[in-house]
């Protein structure tokens, strides 16, 4: 081998040992300081809810304080934009679902940011059931006299949308079912919630997280939910394929870091964070949200997921009729 093409080859391999290094070390001494992870929804919210639970334990197994900053606005655009464009130290993360990284693909014209790229994916934590809730004094008692209240009042019922799980589900529910349901736009879950409570919405496909305590104080009433099986967290609720065959649809939840984050950090948090929803107490915490613990075993399997979803919702938006804003 010619002399050049040898001092060559050691120059770049002794680079490439460097950089290892130089990430390996960078990698021990992480976290320096505390981690801020993004949520893209309201306080109150059903992944607000989880957040809260995880961070306070992976931030006990970190050793330094996980923060929960909440980022809602523009169905998720907001809180993902800002996290795409973070310095990728493993000092910003990304609790997010599927509205920001399946859905807005195919909602929106244009995203400034971009799902796929812009992102390292570091594990699936579980899945958010939602239901579909009405007031609770509505005369409505199932799924099946809600759908003929509406076809008798076409255009006069509305439903809130705050995420993209609400909305597939409810144009959904409407091509179906063939109902005219008016769709409104909300900031978050809670507002949705307050105004089916006051009256000014009649339907809402809302997050058991932030739904189920209005559940049960009865001031909602659950008529059907998303999942195709019932739930256990909800008993004597149908799902709503019981009245509209063929309905199926859930909210995934998962953990992300901007693009670029290193192989060392991404190992250690999806190693911790596998710790923590392994954890009785905390299991225990998150079914009573009724979200639905369900990890992924490796950021490489958790990518593949993220990829096969936005697929799958950009196929379910189609077949909805929803035209990109």
């Amino acid at each position: 081998m010619p002399l050049v093409t040898r001092r060559a080859l050691a120059a770049c391999l002794l680079a490439a040992l460097g950089t290892s290094a130089l990430t390996s070390a960078f990698a021990q001494s992480w976290p320096s300081g505390p981690i801020n992870l993004v949520v893209p929804f309201a306080a109150g919210s059903g992944t607000d809810a989880v957040a809260r639970i995880v961070a306070k334990r992976l931030g006990d197994r970190l050793k330094t304080q996980v923060l929960v900053d909440n980022r809602a606005g523009a169905s998720a655009q907001i809180a993902a934009q800002y996290v795409a464009k973070a310095k990728p130290d493993g000092h910003t993360l990304f609790m997010t679902t599927n509205t920001s990284h399946s859905a807005n693909p195919a909602l929106f014209a244009s995203l400034k940011y971009d799902p796929i790229k812009d992102f390292t994916p570091i594990a699936r934590v579980g899945e958010l059931p939602f239901a579909l809730v009405v007031n609770g004094t509505s005369t409505a008692r199932t799924l099946g006299d809600f759908i003929a209240q509406a076809k008798a009042q076409p255009g006069k019922f509305s439903y809130a949308t705050p995420n993209s799980t609400s909305l597939v589900a409810s144009e959904t529910i409407k091509r179906i079912a063939g109902i005219d349901v008016v769709g409104v736009p909300y900031k978050s879950s809670p507002q949705a919630l307050t105004d089916v409570i006051g009256g000014q919405i009649q339907m809402y496909v809302a997050d058991l997280g932030s739904a189920l305590p209005m559940m049960k104080a009865e001031k909602v009433r659950a008529l059907g939910v998303t999942t195709r099986a019932p739930l256990k967290s909800l008993p004597g609720v149908p799902p709503i394929a019981s009245a509209i065959p063929g309905f199926d649809l859930t909210s995934w939840n998962g953990l992300f870091g901007p693009a670029g984050l290193p192989a060392p950090i991404v190992e250690r948090v999806n190693t911790e964070l596998q710790a923590v929803l392994a954890e009785k107490e905390v299991q225990e915490q998150l079914a009573a949200l009724g979200f639905e613990v369900w990890p992924s075993k490796t950021p490489a399997e958790f990518a593949t997921y993220v990829q096969d979803q936005l697929t799958h919702w950009t196929d379910l938006i189609k077949r909805a009729g929803i035209r990109p804003e």
